[in-house]
């Protein structure tokens, strides 16, 4: 099985993100003829290139922004973005402006000009999807932050083409490497104080604290940011496990060079691994609770949100509870990551006023997913290996499912078909 590992010793940033991603391998031509297909060349350059902090030998990232309306320094005007100006030297936005002008509409994008941006381009539907859930993890915590709903949220910094080329070359990046599980250590945020647009603020800096809610983080190793709201976005939305323990052998090592003076090397370490085994072992959690009062007509809503919410599996068994009372035991497979936004839905949209909560380790098989062409049309077929051996395959439900439907056949017709062509197609071969 084929791990990243993010070492954040030294925090995270977009720009620190990227040339540690590069320095691992991505080809940084790839990188440029992906980002192209967002149609923004003429708003900036990307500098990529070898350079040395503390002795340490990496890839540095400048998103260098032509034709920019301002030098993007605050303005007096209310921001949304708790960028301060170390942030930004942080982010690498050195900007070598274009004479100034006036004011363009980028520097205030909000989340739907971003959406547009992104699903608008020819980028494939895995990296529009990263890209919108690192934005998604920005967008809630500034809403939240600055008590207002997600759209009213304008993005100062994030909204700007700096960031959009932060997190988008962060999924182009990460979708290249196509390894089977990104794993990060506990995040170095830095302390101490620095001034923005709202005045004093406190470092990590709110929208930080608020994108890493769940995550493992350490403070105060440095009185600067260590880690931004877009470094804390990538890891949030992409990292599935969380933990200082590397157990895994160490295949290839990347830095990615940051733009501070500290005491300690600002970079930030990658590493790429591998497990030996097949099956995927997790450290994955069960909650449960007892519900006896609640109308069952909520129960198919309440399943949709909990996997909204990232639940891995939700399934309910009737039991009987004291007085002969009948009810329903809920039950949700979650991980770190997952297991506070499905509590919110437990305690908000049902009547449970406590829940159970279980460690426990799945073991599962390493899979894959291919395409069958049967007569009635393309079905996926998930196919799991053992010790190497492939031991079954299945037909998604989803595909044939919605073939029944439009061609208005027995869905018990298309599995079968779709089971002989597995026959065929992957057995004999």
């Amino acid at each position: 099985m084929k791990i990243l590992y993010y070492d954040c010793f030294c925090g995270i940033s977009g720009d620190m993100n990227l040339g540690a991603l590069l320095d691992l391998g991505v080809d940084k031509e790839y990188l440029r003829q992906e980002l192209a297909k967002l149609n923004l060349k003429d708003e900036y350059e990307l500098q990529i290139k070898k350079d040395i902090k503390k002795g340490i030998s990496g890839t540095r990232v400048d998103v260098i922004l032509k034709n920019e309306g301002h030098t993007h320094e605050h303005s007096q005007e209310p921001v949304q973005h708790h960028h301060s100006d170390q942030q930004e030297e942080q982010e690498g936005h050195h900007h070598h402006s274009a004479p100034i002008k006036e004011h363009t509409h980028h520097d205030h994008r909000n989340l739907k000009d971003i959406e547009n941006i992104i699903n608008s381009s020819s980028l494939s539907d895995k990296v529009k999807k990263l890209s919108m859930d690192m934005f998604m993890k920005v967008a809630e915590a500034e809403a939240k932050v600055h008590g207002k709903s997600l759209f009213e949220v304008h993005f100062h910094e994030v909204g700007a083409t700096d960031s959009i080329i932060d997190i988008v070359g962060a999924a182009i990046a990460l979708d290249y490497l196509k390894v089977d599980k990104i794993m990060a250590s506990s995040i170095q945020v830095g302390g101490g104080f620095v001034n923005c647009a709202h005045g004093i603020i406190p470092i990590p800096a709110p929208a930080t604290v608020e994108i890493l809610r769940g995550i493992p983080i350490k403070s105060g190793l440095v009185s600067f940011e260590t880690t931004t709201p877009t470094g804390a976005a990538i890891l949030s939305a992409n990292v599935e496990t969380f933990t200082d323990k590397m157990d895994f052998s160490i295949e290839k090592i990347g830095y990615g060079i940051g733009h501070r003076e500290l005491d300690i090397p600002n970079v930030l370490r990658v590493y790429l691994g591998s497990e030996p085994k097949e099956e995927e072992r997790d450290e994955q959690f069960i909650l449960e609770t007892n519900i006896d009062d609640m109308n069952p007509e909520l129960y198919s809503y309440i399943e949709e949100k909990l996997f909204e919410k990232g639940a891995l599996d939700v399934f309910k068994t009737t039991i009987l509870m004291k007085k002969g009372r009948p009810a329903i035991k809920l039950s949700i497979l979650v991980n770190k990551k997952t297991e506070q936004n499905v509590l919110d839905v437990v305690f908000r949209e049902t009547t449970s006023i406590g829940v159970r909560k279980f460690k426990v380790e799945k073991v599962m098989l390493k899979r894959n997913f291919s395409k069958v062409m049967t007569q009635y049309g393309e079905v996926t077929v998930k196919s799991s290996y053992y010790q190497g051996d492939l031991v079954k395959s299945k037909p998604e439900y989803e595909d044939c499912r919605r073939i029944a439907s439009d061609k208005n056949i027995p869905i018990t017709k298309i599995y079968r078909e779709v089971y002989k062509k597995i026959e065929e197609d992957i057995y004999d071969k």
